[in-house]
């Protein structure tokens, strides 16, 4: 009898982790056990080989998880890159046949025309594919950060001076509120133009004509908070959880909208998830939109 109760004794942890395993393997994986008092230290090699597992299970069910989520994430991306990607390739091919086959008939004025439709669909799916591959960079972590101080005013000038043609060719208003006493921020540059870029054109397409896009800086605690809002048509409260995913384009948000291939705004937030900032938006239908973010202002 007490040779039984010394086994029983031995054998009834290794035997209540053999449960736990069989367990384990019968939820496919998905499930670990719960590690009852976790906070207790390991006793001997049989609590070290029970905690061990219990920290095992965990690491694979996440493993199992993220690679759920990359698998969808993959998916997708398939069939959202074969919808976009298929209209302006069935326009480009559409133009090109037809001024093949009617070549003779055709004026040159025509011959013309179609050739620069065709241009202008074939340098959007350059510009589309350029944006999936910087996204696909971002969304796997493979893009290093050079984080060095840099004057946010000056760089937020540089960004509207690129966009002065078109604002003025489109009777849309920049407008730059940018004081050269700001503090110097401690971040990427090229990136945050990157992000400045992508916000700024984004409201400028989407301003009708005598519409305002305005860039507007200023202290904020231990940052700097940047502000990029236009007077466009907003965004439904609908729309807003959903405007940062990649090819979404909110619903009625200017004429302009079908121009672009959804994935400025999410290479902006990809951007700044990487500086550990995060980008909110602002909007009311008929009232324009309004995207924000702070950037940590440099060591002295």
């Amino acid at each position: 009898m007490a040779a039984l109760l010394i086994v029983h004794w031995l054998t009834k942890r290794l035997t209540l982790l053999a449960r736990e395993m069989e367990a384990f393997r019968a939820s496919g994986f998905s499930e670990a056990p719960a590690l009852l008092h976790g906070s207790k230290p390991p006793g001997d090699e049989i609590d070290l080989l029970r905690l061990t597992f219990h920290e095992m299970s965990g690491r694979i069910v996440d493993q199992i998880a993220n690679l759920r989520d990359v698998d969808r994430l993959r998916r997708d991306l398939v069939a959202n890159v074969s919808h976009d990607l298929r209209t302006p390739m069935a326009s480009v091919h559409g133009y090109l046949e037809t001024l093949l086959l009617k070549e003779p008939t055709l004026t040159e004025a025509d011959k013309r025309r179609y050739l620069q439709v065709a241009l202008k669909h074939s340098r959007g799916l350059t510009t589309m594919v350029a944006e999936l591959f910087e996204l696909a960079k971002l969304d796997a972590r493979e893009v290093e950060l050079h984080v060095e101080p840099f004057s946010l005013c000056e760089l937020g000038q540089d960004v509207l001076q690129r966009f002065e043609l078109l604002a003025t060719s489109r009777g849309v208003d920049l407008e730059g509120v940018l004081s050269p006493s700001l503090p110097m921020v401690a971040a990427d540059i090229r990136l945050i133009e990157r992000v400045l870029v992508n916000l700024i054109e984004n409201g400028v397409r989407h301003t009708p004509e005598g519409g305002r896009v305005s860039l507007v800086c200023h202290p904020d605690g231990e940052g700097v908070l940047v502000q990029v809002s236009d007077t466009g048509p907003g965004i439904a409260a609908v729309e807003l959880p959903h405007i940062f995913e990649r090819f979404y384009r909110a619903a009625g948000t200017g004429a302009d909208s079908a121009e672009g291939a959804g994935l400025g705004l999410a290479i902006a937030k990809r951007i700044l998830d990487l500086h550990d900032s995060r980008l909110s938006v602002r909007s009311e239908p008929n009232t324009g939109a309004s995207f924000i973010f702070t950037l940590r202002a440099a060591e002295p």
